[in-house]
Order: C-alpha cells, then sequence, then structure tokens
C-alpha cells in the first residue's frame, strides 16, 4: 500500500480576476529529448497533449462537406516527462509505459469535461491521480511478472492546465518550473535521498548538491517507495512553464534557465538552447525539455 496523493490547496480565482481564456492561436508548446554524449540509449521520455470534445459523425443525411468530426478548441493541456531509473532493467520501456498508461487514461475523460462546464475540477485531478497511480500498478505488475519483483521503474513531472487553474504531480526528482513576474520558481521538490535529509535537518542545501545521495530516488514510479505529489495553482499571460528531466539541471543551473526563460523568442528555440548548453558541458545522462507558454497577448492585459 502506498499512501495517497497529497490533497492539492484550492486557488480561488474570481471571473474578474480571471485573464481572458486563450485560443489555439496563443499556444506555443514544444519538447525535446537528447540522449546525450555518454549514454547508448535514451530513457527519458515526454508527452505534449490537448483535451478537447469530440463530435465523430458517424452517418448523416447531409452532404460530408456539410457536417463532419468536430473538435472544440482546447480545453486544456497535458505537459509531462518521464526519467527511466538507471540501474533497473527496461528503463526506457519503464518511462514509456507510465506515458502511454496516462495518456490513454486521459483519452476517456469525455464525461469529465462535461462536468467541467459545473466548474468541477476537484473530479478531473481524481482522474489525474488515478492515472498516475494505475501507471505505478502496471510497472509493479510487470517488474513482478518478468524480473521477479524489480523491474523498471521512472519519475514522472507532469502539470495539467485547465484554464486559469493548473495542477502540478510530481514523482521523483525531474522538475517543473515558472517563470513568472520574470522571476523563476521551482514548482516541486526533489525526491530524492539528499533532499530528504535536507528536510530533516542533517544536510544543507549546499551539501545536498555535492553529495552523492543527489542522484538517489526516494520516490519512483515502479519503484518499492512511490509518494506522488500534487500542488494546485493558477495560470497567467505571462507564465512560461518548463519541464525537464536531471540530465538538464545536472549541468544548467537555475539562474541560467531564468535568463533563458526571460529572453524566450519560441519554445522550439529555447529548447534547443537549453539541451545543447547541456551538451556542451559533458551531456552525462539523457535530457529532455519541455517548455509552454502564450503568445500574441490581447492588448490592454
Amino acid at each position: 500500500m502506498f499512501p495517497a496523493m497529497t490533497a492539492p490547496r484550492q486557488v480561488s480565482i474570481s471571473p474578474a480576476d480571471a485573464e481572458p481564456r486563450p485560443t489555439s492561436t496563443n499556444i506555443d508548446l514544444y519538447g525535446l529529448s537528447d540522449r546525450g554524449r555518454v549514454r547508448s540509449d535514451n530513457q527519458d521520455q515526454f508527452l505534449i497533449a490537448s483535451l478537447h470534445k469530440l463530435l465523430r459523425v458517424h452517418q448523416s443525411s447531409l452532404p460530408p462537406e456539410d457536417i463532419t468530426t468536430l473538435i472544440s478548441e482546447s480545453r486544456g493541456h497535458i505537459l509531462l516527462v518521464a526519467d527511466g531509473v538507471g540501474g533497473r532493467p527496461d528503463g526506457q520501456a519503464a518511462s514509456g509505459t507510465v506515458v502511454k498508461t496516462i495518456a490513454h487514461h486521459v483519452t476517456h475523460l469525455m464525461d469529465l469535461y462535461r462536468r467541467l462546464d459545473s466548474n468541477n475540477e476537484a473530479t478531473f485531478v481524481s482522474e489525474l491521480e488515478k492515472s498516475v497511480l494505475k501507471s505505478h500498478d502496471v510497472l509493479v505488475e510487470e517488474g513482478n511478472k518478468e524480473y521477479g519483483g524489480h523491474g523498471g521503474a521512472t519519475t514522472l513531472t507532469m502539470i495539467a492546465a485547465l484554464w486559469p487553474h493548473a495542477y502540478v504531480i510530481q514523482v521523483g526528482d525531474s522538475r517543473c518550473y515558472r517563470l513568472r513576474d520574470g522571476r523563476l520558481e521551482r514548482m516541486t521538490e526533489d525526491q530524492t535521498m539528499a533532499q530528504a535529509l535536507v528536510e530533516q535537518g542533517a544536510l544543507t542545501e549546499t551539501e545536498a548538491r555535492r553529495s552523492p545521495l543527489r542522484g538517489i530516488l526516494a520516490s519512483a514510479l515502479g519503484g518499492r517507495d512511490m509518494t506522488p505529489r500534487i500542488h494546485a495553482t493558477d495560470c497567467r499571460w505571462d507564465d512560461v512553464v518548463l519541464l525537464c528531466t536531471d540530465g538538464l539541471t545536472r549541468h544548467v543551473g537555475d539562474e541560467e534557465i531564468e535568463a533563458e526563460l526571460q529572453a524566450i523568442r519560441t519554445a522550439p528555440e529555447s529548447c534547443r538552447r537549453l539541451i545543447q548548453l547541456a551538451l556542451d558541458r559533458g551531456g552525462e545522462d539523457n535530457v529532455t525539455v519541455v517548455i509552454g507558454r502564450l503568445k500574441n497577448k490581447p492588448s490592454g492585459l
């Protein structure tokens, strides 16, 4: 038995405070992954997906050009990264399994979208939680079947944005950052043995960064210990969100990520520059970056 997710803190946003809902023309999303300079394979995975209502026409007396499959504007987006745990079998398969399991679960939420019209987003959060726990169960089952209980494991960091709300879910040490008002915020805490010692007062932050325990996970999907954390927040037009695996953060500091996002022109350009920076400094691990932001801000905001 594993503990349930930490209950999200609800963020109250009144209609008067909410900025206009973005459309598809405002969305700038991009993800990029590289195996690095040292590893022979890439155990990182990522996903960028939008959520829609769909009307699929099977038959009609109207001409085909008059009525076709109808897809609504996006109701929200899901961004995630997963980093297969080194030293465990099939790390690449483990991270891929998590991405596919969550994607499959999310595609079956059509009735949920109808309920979102009444602002019942607690149900959405519950479904996200189920998708994460389901992916863990799948990995454990596969590990028991194929590897005698020692199968693949992976991190997971995910943000689900349903304007103007957002939910960050994390297991492991892949990170989520947000640039807001020109300043970088780390939206997640690394779930490593070193960070656990910092929280207990046994290590300082400086000591933790140098400790060999900084790379030892205290929580992972498919692992013996798994404690997902969920954080509720809001979305604003000028926010820039970045998700990454530790292949980036072991070479690129927070101040450098902040500078890149402050100067961002497009999500693809910034993804490429950050990954290249990690590669130029050794690229010791797989490195994955996903960036999301809004563009073409309406006048008056």
